[in-house]
């Protein structure tokens, strides 16, 4: 493409753009970063009175919702267990099992996990804080569960790290774990306990929240504990199976006085 000014801009030249960048492989959702980025350049100039075309001109593409994996009840207690069943290490066991528990248990990213100190956890407590994706301080909660696991772990651990998540290889033990190590330990007891479909450390988190609103959680709650800082975001984990659609819907099929159970959750 050739350079022209911006007062020059026309909607031919943004289709233009596109095609350069669809031709160099780009996914219709990074040309949408760049469409976003040219929408705030061009509405920087409109307040500068300089005449250019309308951003409101500038549409983005429409981005296929991604498919999102969340793990069943079963599917979980076999992931959790996966540890004491596959790994003889006593220590990596209490470790992989805490790490499991805790990626479940609180919704945390993987990156968050693998940042945390032992100075940072007060086992007295089943809330901590950390500083998430776009540095910003928020509360997690952890299940009695995930707490109880980080604390046998803790007690087995002899060394001196504040890192909590360590390394137990020779060459590096200590160090805190990467996120690649976290993805294949995820992936590796879920192949082995026959999981078939992908599962990562993220597919707990998406569990989290899943298992949450299947518990009649409400959405704004989940977005909180996510870190989320728009709840548009949230609602991708509001997927549901039908055999839970066919439950709400059997509501309908219960007697008034029965309803009332649900009175102070709905």
């Amino acid at each position: 493409m050739q350079d022209i000014e911006a007062d020059q801009v026309k909607s031919i030249h943004i289709q233009d753009f596109r095609i350069v960048l669809t031709k160099q492989g780009l996914s219709p959702k990074t040309i949408n970063y760049h469409i976003v980025g040219l929408r705030s350049f061009f509405k920087f100039l409109l307040r500068n009175d300089v005449e250019i075309i309308t951003p409101d001109k500038l549409d983005l593409a429409k981005i296929p919702p991604r498919q999102l994996f969340y793990l069943s009840a079963e599917e979980i207690e076999k992931m959790l267990n996966a540890p004491t069943l596959f790994e003889k290490n006593p220590l990596k066991i209490l470790r992989d099992q805490a790490i499991l528990y805790v990626l479940y248990g609180t919704g945390l990213r993987v990156s968050e996990l693998i940042s945390l100190k032992k100075s940072d956890i007060l086992l007295s407590e089943k809330q901590f804080s950390i500083i998430g994706k776009g540095k910003k301080l928020r509360s997690v909660f952890m299940t009695t569960q995930a707490r109880d696991k980080l604390k046998h772990y803790l007690l087995a651990r002899g060394d001196n790290s504040d890192v909590l998540f360590i390394s137990l290889s020779a060459n590096s033990y200590g160090n805190a774990l990467s996120r690649n190590s976290v993805e294949i330990l995820v992936k590796q007891y879920a192949n082995l306990v026959g999981i078939t479909k992908k599962v990562t450390p993220h597919t707990l988190r998406h569990s989290f929240a899943t298992s949450l609103l299947k518990k009649w959680a409400d959405i704004r709650s989940v977005q909180v504990l996510l870190g989320h800082s728009s709840i548009m975001t949230t609602q991708i984990y509001t997927h549901v199976d039908d055999k839970y659609l066919q439950q709400v819907h059997q509501l309908l099929d219960e007697p008034e006085d029965n309803l009332s159970l649900y009175e102070n959750i709905l």
